[in-house]
Order: C-alpha cells, then sequence, then structure tokens
C-alpha cells in the first residue's frame, strides 16, 4: 500500500482521497444518495459540521466579480501516475512524487486527481457533463486545487487510457503509466482560469482551499461519460453552495 507524504492537518488524509485512506474500504460514512447525501453530510459527524456551517464552501456558480491581471499558473509536472482506484466516490489517478503548482511562490505538490459527473462547479450557471480535479498539497498542508471542465463532443483520447481500466470494483486499485505529458495535456492549451477560495468538495468540506477553474472546456464523449457514471450508477457531485459575497477573480 502506498502513502503520500504526511501533512499537518489530520483530516487531510480522508480528503484527498488517497489511496491509503480507501484501501481499507473506508468511505467515513458519507456517500451522495440517501440518508448520506451532501444535505446530511454536516450532521453525519462532528468532524463534518463545516459542510453545514461553513462560509467558502465548494462547488460555487462561477461568476466573476472582478477582474485583474491573474499571473499565469506554473506547472512543473515531470513524474508520471503510479495507480489508478475506485476509492467508493470517484475514480482517482495517484501521482508519483515530485510533481508541483507554483502559486504565489509557494510549491504545491501534485497528490492526484479525479473526477465528477456532472461538473460541481458551474460557469455562468453552465453545468458540464464532467470535471477534474487535480489536488495539490503544500509541505504546511495548504491545498491547490485546479479543476477542468468538459463538454460532449470527441473521444477524451488521455482518458481513454483511465477508462480502459474501468469496470473497477469499490476500493480496487490498478497500475497505470500516463506519462507527465499526458496528465499535462488533460487541460486545456489555453491556461486562463477563474480564481476563488472555497472548500474541499467532499467531507470535511475542509476551506481556506485555494481554487483555479480553467475557463477553457475540454472534450469528451458521451459514451465516456456513461461509462464513468455507470461505474457508480449515481451522479458524485455536491449541489451548488452559497458564495456568500466571496470575490471571485478571471
Amino acid at each position: 500500500m502506498k502513502k503520500i507524504i504526511s501533512v499537518s492537518l489530520s483530516a487531510l488524509s480522508a480528503v484527498i482521497l488517497t489511496s491509503t485512506s480507501y484501501a481499507s474500504g473506508d468511505k467515513s460514512g458519507w456517500g451522495y444518495t440517501g440518508d448520506t447525501a451532501p444535505i446530511h453530510w454536516g450532521s453525519l459527524n462532528k468532524k463534518f459540521s463545516i459542510c453545514s456551517n461553513g462560509k467558502l464552501q465548494t462547488p460555487i456558480n462561477i461568476v466573476p466579480t472582478k477582474d485583474i491581471d491573474l499571473k499565469p499558473l506554473k506547472f512543473d509536472y515531470n513524474t508520471n501516475s503510479t495507480d489508478v482506484i475506485n476509492n467508493g466516490h470517484t475514480i482517482q489517478v495517484n501521482i508519483a512524487g515530485g510533481s508541483n503548482l507554483l502559486i504565489d511562490g509557494k510549491k504545491y505538490e501534485l497528490k492526484q486527481f479525479h473526477f465528477h459527473t456532472p461538473s460541481e462547479n458551474n460557469i455562468n450557471g453552465q453545468q458540464y457533463p464532467l470535471e477534474a480535479h487535480f489536488v495539490h498539497v503544500s509541505k504546511d498542508g495548504k491545498i491547490a486545487v485546479v479543476a477542468v471542465m468538459f463538454k460532449n463532443g470527441e473521444k477524451n483520447q488521455i482518458l481513454a487510457k483511465i477508462w480502459d481500466k474501468f469496470p473497477l470494483k469499490e476500493t480496487q486499485n490498478v497500475s497505470i503509466n500516463l506519462s507527465s505529458n499526458d496528465i499535462k495535456n488533460i487541460m486545456p492549451k489555453n491556461k486562463d482560469y477563474y480564481k476563488f477560495v472555497g472548500s474541499l468538495t467532499t467531507p470535511p468540506c475542509t476551506e481556506g482551499v485555494k481554487w483555479n477553474v480553467f475557463k477553457t472546456v475540454v472534450t469528451i464523449s458521451k459514451e465516456q461519460v456513461k461509462q464513468f457514471f455507470d461505474t457508480f450508477g449515481h451522479s458524485n457531485n455536491r449541489p451548488i453552495q452559497n458564495k456568500n459575497n466571496r470575490i471571485i477573480f478571471k
């Protein structure tokens, strides 16, 4: 079993969905349907209370409120994937250590990326068939997420390399070899983005997460979306949360 570098936030290991966290089948009692659906998360566990009473929760409907000259995100991805796992909530690709994202001079290491259908965040009221979240963690335990939206269109050849591992049974992980170029090419060529402060979209809904959502949308086929959906038999997206007058930069 693989472990990621430990960080200072005790809740973080469960939140960023590492292969270790879910290899035992521990889903922490939350889900997307029935009595464990997102509307109940805040009452399922006292550690999840911020899911209900937080003021910086994600996902949101992204409507820019401030136009500034955002600095380009600096990606230094130079390591490959290690494995892909069905952790009971999503399909997650784990990344070997050494790939980083630099934001305002601070280094965040890429730990994994995973998917939600339909998209969790909306952009100007529009929801997309699929959203990918690239989860990065700094040495002091701070979190930065880069999000990519997918629209219906041509088959996505890089995602096909992941989808070819389906069906994955819950807690099953298998080796997968995506190159660093493959990982970078999941993202759009145009790296313009929206920026806001939010939370993790899964319990314990930790706030203070730096969100960076690309404006440019990439394609995925309807068949690929259906294949992902059928893996779980239901959507795995958290509903839109209140922005509470947050500033959203573009």
